[in-house]
């Protein structure tokens, strides 16, 4: 079977019966670091990609292949944002975006509250945890927060996105983590500057290759992003010079009924290096 671009194969899934049979304390955290250090399932970076062997297991479970350990926690809890006075709305701010110096922040584990906390009042998806490597940052314009940006593994497949990349399907699956969707980008609503938006984008989009190297021992060569069709035109992305190649279809990760409930986004690519296909379609 192949999951979360990987193929398990007979004597694997016989492997993680046995383990969960021999060792009946075992935790699935613990399970998902024992398989990929028995299969060599690792990130760019070196590090263990357990997260996607958890969603894995999850789904061999589902499917009647193996047993799990029941889990530790509830499955479908949805982390409660606090409110503080922090993310209370700030005084309005008017100012010129050429005017004022940009800076880059990235998000502390002291800092990720106020983050999350400002995402769940201001955005309009509110607050959701980003899946796979990821980087948050505050925006600051003359040392005051002005903006939130995440982002975060790129989407598995889509296919203007690949045809306008060209790349084969194994290198797609090789390349993809260099690739890095702009998940969430949040102008704080107090803040007003005319063309504030896309000069965030593209200062982003100049820093952002190095903070992921030292993060992940990487660099990314692409950036994409989705922009819901019914409730923006992108105007931002396209003045960062920014490249439309397409809409989604209304699916989501895991429609695979066809009822096309998502709505449909808008989907915006922006190279990082002038050789980025050449990177992506090793």
């Amino acid at each position: 079977m192949q999951i979360c671009g990987r193929q398990f194969s007979r004597l694997e899934i016989d492997w993680i019966r046995h383990r969960v049979e021999s060792s009946p304390d075992v935790n699935r955290a613990q399970l998902s670091r024992m398989f990929c250090r028995q299969v060599g399932w690792y990130k760019p970076d070196g590090g263990l990609k357990e997260m996607s062997c958890r969603v894995a297991m999850l789904r061999l479970s589902r499917g009647g292949l193996i047993r799990l350990p029941a889990p530790k926690k509830k499955n479908g809890v949805v982390q409660k944002i606090k409110r503080t006075e922090k993310g209370q709305p700030a005084t309005d701010m008017y100012f010129e975006a050429g005017q004022v110096e940009l800076s880059l922040e990235p998000v502390s584990r002291k800092t990720a509250p106020l983050f999350n906390e400002l995402i769940d009042r201001y955005h309009y998806l509110g607050y959701r945890r980003m899946g796979g490597a990821q980087m948050r940052f505050f925006v600051r314009a003359a040392e005051k927060p002005v903006a939130l940006l995440g982002f975060s593994a790129a989407a598995w497949r889509v296919a203007p996105r690949d045809a306008f990349i060209g790349w084969t399907e194994p290198q797609r699956k090789r390349q993809l983590h260099r690739v890095v969707d702009n998940s969430r980008f949040l102008l704080l609503p107090w803040v007003h500057s005319k063309n504030l938006a896309s000069r965030i984008l593209s200062y982003a989009a100049r820093k952002l290759p190095l903070y992921w190297q030292q993060r992940y021992n990487y660099r990314p060569l692409l950036l994409e992003s989705f922009v819901e069709k019914q409730r923006f035109a992108g105007t931002c992305y396209k003045a960062a010079n920014w490249i439309c190649v397409g809409h989604t279809k209304g699916r989501g990760k895991w429609d695979t009924h066809r009822n096309y409930a998502k709505p449909v986004k808008t989907i915006w690519l922006y190279p990082l290096d002038r050789r980025y296909k050449e990177g992506l379609c090793r």
